[in-house]
């Protein structure tokens, strides 16, 4: 087994049936929020465990303390990371992810591997942004999500961070891109 670098977490990841009635929830249960909708986020790639495969899903993204929590609903009946860990989707409820940043992706997806954690998923936006899921379920019971902290990732979590300052709790759900 390899040893990893110390990366911080920047976001917990949950898998779940309905992302709206999730986010909702965890704003009432830890004022959490608010949470940004993005719906059937665009791919223009994935592969799962090595077979190109569909990975419809929608996020909702909010600001949990210092770090950001994702809700995961997927579309897709294809075999996909979430399906990893929840393969009854409408029963999906758990933690999925964490999610790192990495220098270098492809160094990261090696990094992870010789540690024992191999690559489930490596998917592409249509806005470029690539992130792998490193199956982490012998060791931690879930997934570590990895991207490289560019402009556009940063840009965004810095987005749903400041939105949650002096939140006041009103919209907790937006849609992103209205």
């Amino acid at each position: 087994m390899g040893t990893l670098p110390d990366l911080p977490v920047q976001q917990l990841a949950y898998a779940v049936d309905d992302i709206e009635t999730a986010a909702r929830a965890h704003c009432a249960a830890f004022g959490s929020g608010p949470y940004f909708i993005f719906r059937h986020v665009p791919l223009t790639q994935s592969t799962h465990r090595g077979v190109e495969r569909a990975f419809d899903h929608s996020s909702a993204y909010g600001q949990w303390g210092e770090v950001m929590v994702e809700f995961v609903q997927v579309h897709s009946e294809q075999p996909n990371a979430i399906s990893d860990l929840f393969p009854d989707r409408s029963a999906a409820s758990g933690l999925h992810h964490t999610a790192v940043f990495v220098d270098d992706l492809a160094a990261g997806i090696a990094q992870f591997e010789g540690a024992g954690m191999p690559l489930a998923q490596l998917c592409e936006t249509a806005t470029g942004t690539r992130f792998a899921f490193m199956d982490a379920t012998a060791s931690l019971g879930h997934m570590i999500e990895l991207y490289e902290p560019d402009d556009a990732i940063r840009g965004f979590y810095a987005m749903v961070q400041e939105a949650s300052q002096e939140w006041d709790g009103t919209d907790p759900l937006r849609e992103l891109g209205e």
